[in-house]
């Protein structure tokens, strides 16, 4: 507790401290006059978690719950993650819950879960290097291939160990830890940890649903560029669309690069800053995009983390009159 709340100070002054440097009332003017796309930037996050709820779905690959309720889960998940110092996991963790409550065995819903993170993590790669394409079709100046591409082997390396260590059996371990933590703890369940590994496995070989799967976690990638393109334009910028497509693809990276972070605070402004630098575009207008995209963020997530508590108090109200 006492590291996130050092982070997320952390993050905060940096927040502070660059729109104070680059100029707090320029800033503010223009995030007003963008406010009037923050509708439309609302919708499109709609459509991108709905992708993603069916992406998870189909990871899952169970036809229930219904779609509605793998979308309202998608949503807490997301909302967890961007707003609470749970390091982009706990989110995860409450999903997994969530669907175990709602019919799906345990081991599947933690393997399903997996599944689709790795493929979510695995599309933002692909996605990034999309942009890099882009952006060496565009650029004359080459001087950011050094750290990008440092960046990215980086970014590789850990997917590859994370994808070798689901098929050298990390889910085991997972099941073991569980196995000595019942020791301790007699009333802790395995029901809902033994057989992680075995189902990750069988996921993993339905090449046709991995297909699927990543194919709507790309769009859902590829739809953010449409949010940037329309925060720059409202901006008066006139971006064109390869433009708005880098500034998303790379902005995007160094958010998740930033996860440690509760909201990536600081970490997310940074990135806009040194990509929208990269056509010349000022910081205000960098931070003026960021500060957007957390308003739509707060639009999202502030709803899904009161759905979250209402959904477990609900919970709470019929455990207790099942036991009276």
């Amino acid at each position: 507790m006492k590291l996130a709340l050092f982070t997320i100070a952390l993050g905060g002054g940096a927040v502070i401290a660059l729109v104070a440097w680059f100029g707090a009332q320029a800033i503010g003017t223009e995030v007003l006059e963008v406010a009037w796309v923050i509708p439309a930037t609302l919708s499109l996050h709609i459509l991108q978690l709905y992708l993603s709820a069916i992406s998870w779905r189909i990871s899952v690959g169970m036809r229930r719950p219904r779609m509605a309720v793998y979308l309202r889960i998608r949503w807490i998940r997301e909302a967890v993650n961007s707003l609470l110092p749970v390091a982009q996991m706990g989110g995860n963790l409450v999903g997994i819950r969530m669907l175990s409550q709602r019919g799906v065995p345990g081991p599947l819903a933690g393997a399903g879960t997996t599944l689709d993170l790795t493929i979510e993590a695995l599309t933002q790669f692909a996605w990034t290097m999309i942009g890099i394409a882009v952006l060496t079709a565009i650029s004359t100046d080459q001087s950011w291939r050094p750290w990008l591409e440092g960046g990215m082997i980086t970014m590789a390396l850990g997917l590859a160990g994370f994808v070798a260590a689901q098929r050298a059996g990390m889910m085991r371990l997972i099941e073991a830890l569980a196995t000595r933590l019942q020791k301790m703890f007699p009333n802790l369940s395995m029901e809902s940890v033994r057989g992680l590994h075995i189902e990750l496995m069988r996921l993993q070989k339905n090449r046709r649903a991995l297909f699927r799967a990543f194919s709507l976690h790309l769009l859902a990638w590829a739809l953010g560029t449409l949010e940037t393109w329309a925060v720059l334009w409202a901006l008066g910028l006139e971006p064109n669309f390869s433009t708005a497509l880098v500034i998303e693809s790379l902005g995007m990276a160094a958010r998740s690069a930033g996860f440690v972070v509760p909201g990536a605070l600081g970490v997310q402004e940074a990135g806009f800053i040194l990509v929208c630098g990269l056509f010349h575009i000022h910081a205000d207008f960098a931070i003026a995009l960021s500060m957007a995209k957390r308003v739509r963020e707060l639009s999202v997530g502030i709803p899904g983390l009161v759905a979250w508590q209402w959904s477990e108090g609900k919970r709470l109200v019929k455990q207790h009159k099942a036991g009276l």
